[in-house]
């Protein structure tokens, strides 16, 4: 069934009925991946069905497997223990957590390393995990699937730096293309001769080759690893970026080179310092700054974004069904929050409808945000009264969504804070405000309004007892109502109301509206 906007509700279009209750989505409740990388080994249980987990456990240990492999050809012996120490670690964590599957995979390190086999053996006897070592090609195709599973729709180049190898993937229409690897990680860049220059002449080279099978001019340059994500929190720190969430952080080619240059006239100590990034990944962060110079000039890409999203997510997308990974993550996301956390899971849908005809000429693209603010409008209803708007801001702005811009991200908290508080003078978030533009700060006090009367005027679905008619020519709102809603509409609905029509800067007038039949009523 159609309503006037020609949104179809029997499946909630284009998204579809939500997948987090289908026993195919269930199944992934609680998945373990432990990565076995060149300079840290990881464990990271996913948990909730939606297309955009959350992280119910994460922990690293800086073991440096690869250390000092250029010269030596062997895994470092106090890297191995460390390493061995964190499987034990974490096969017993995920048992008591119950994750299952658990995945455990291994990179450059393990599958060049002549001790290799040995410790692959070695942490199965101790712990009967079986470790898959991957070769590069396979490490480049799991990493561009975790970007897959931030960006359904992403296009560009994926470039994932580890300790020991650089990756290159192209990705389009949902698929992974043309991938390479390569040597170019900071720690087998250590045993490079010539020292700096001789460094630079290597990347240089072994740039060339692989822009050679991946191509120039790329849409999107997605950064992914430990070593570019320091990078870009050196970034921010150089530009005094507000928004410390580095998934989906973006930079120009300008501002990535002025970073680099930032860091080659700082100490590493500064560094650490001003950022809080620990030692052992500052301690590559130079080399790492190395090879990125040379591959934005190498592959010229239009925009660089960086992907917290990497091989780990790319095996929990390997397990996925495909119809969920075809999902939008952040709508799916949001439906699995409401659906645990709000007072009436499911009203977010129908608080959408009732409001989208304020909000009919927008593109798709601000239309899934509003959608999601619906989802989550009253998911922090348990919140203080008092901070209950900083607790809707934080939770948008700082959760672990995909799918998501930092402006988005700043306009769906803003959107919720106006849930709840008409004013945003004198918040602590002025600063992050300041991330988006005059119209778009307006719009998301709109969407807020729009949603506190919505919530505040019925309990039930508010498009049987009225419908709300916009025409933004004439800057001129009506709100027709059923007989039976008149009780409804009191003073405070009446003043959530007023709100709104001042937030548009227009006129308004309430009218009469005959009820529909139930049968006729869009199903949301």
């Amino acid at each position: 069934m159609t309503d006037a906007t020609g949104e179809t509700h029997d499946d909630y279009s284009p998204f579809g009925k939500p997948l987090f209750d289908d026993p195919l989505a269930r199944a992934l409740s609680r998945v373990g991946v432990i990565d076995v990388g060149s300079n840290s080994v990881r464990l990271v249980v996913f948990d909730g069905a939606a297309r955009s987990p959350a992280y119910f456990f994460n922990e690293k240990v800086m073991c440096g497997l690869g250390r000092d492999f250029s010269q030596t050809g062997r895994l470092h012996p106090e890297g191995r223990v460390r390493a061995l120490s964190a499987m034990k670690r974490f096969a017993a964590l995920a048992r008591g957590m119950g994750a299952s599957p658990v995945v455990t995979v291994a990179t450059a390190a393990m599958r060049e390393a002549e001790d290799g086999p040995d410790f692959r053996a070695e942490v199965e006897a101790a712990t009967g995990l079986r470790m898959w070592v991957v070769d590069g090609r396979e490490e480049a195709r799991l990493s561009a699937q975790g970007v897959l599973l931030g960006w359904p729709g992403a296009e560009g180049l994926v470039c994932d730096i580890g300790g020991s190898s650089m990756e290159l993937a192209r990705i389009a229409d949902g698929r992974v293309g043309k991938r390479v690897t390569s040597a170019l990680g900071p720690l087998r860049l250590q045993g490079v001769k010539g020292g700096r220059k001789g460094m630079k002449a290597e990347i240089k080279r072994v740039l060339a080759e692989l822009v050679d099978t991946v191509g120039t001019d790329h849409k999107r340059l997605f950064l992914v690893g430990g070593s570019w994500r320091a990078i870009a929190r050196i970034d921010m720190e150089r530009r005094g970026y507000p928004l410390h969430v580095l998934h989906e952080y973006r930079m120009t080619t300008k501002a990535v080179q002025e970073t680099l240059k930032y860091i080659e006239s700082h100490d590493v100590a500064d560094l650490r310092a001003q950022t809080g990034i620990g030692e052992s990944r500052m301690s590559l962060v130079p080399l790492a700054a190395l090879v990125l110079r040379q591959l934005v000039r190498a592959v010229q890409p239009r925009e660089i974004a960086i992907s917290s999203y990497g091989i780990r997510e790319g095996m929990l997308y390997e397990q996925m069904p495909g119809r969920l990974r075809d999902r939008d993550p952040l709508i799916e996301s949001c439906r699995f929050v409401e659906q645990k956390d709000a007072r009436l899971p499911g009203f977010g849908r129908a608080l959408y409808h009732f409001i989208l005809p304020i909000f009919k000429g927008e593109r798709e693209s601000r239309r899934r945000i509003i959608r999601a603010a619906c989802l989550l409008h009253d998911v922090s209803w348990r919140a203080h009264p008092d901070y209950r708007h900083e607790a809707c801001f934080d939770n948008a702005t700082r959760a672990n969504l995909g799918g998501l811009t930092h402006p988005e991200r700043v306009f769906l908290g803003l959107s919720l804070m106006h849930r709840y508080k008409n004013s945003r003078t004198g918040t602590r978030f002025e600063e992050l405000i300041g991330i988006l533009d005059a119209g778009q700060i307006a719009q998301a006090e709109v969407l807020g309004r729009a949603m506190r009367f919505g919530a505040m005027f019925s309990a039930e679905t508010p498009n049987d007892l009225g419908k709300l008619d916009w025409f933004p020519k004439k800057k001129h709102l009506e709100l027709r109502l059923t007989d039976t809603a008149q009780d409804l509409f009191g003073e405070v609905a009446q003043a959530r109301f007023d709100s709104l029509v001042s937030a548009l800067g227009a006129t308004s007038e309430i009218k009469r509206l005959r009820p529909k039949a139930r049968d006729d009523a869009p199903q949301v």
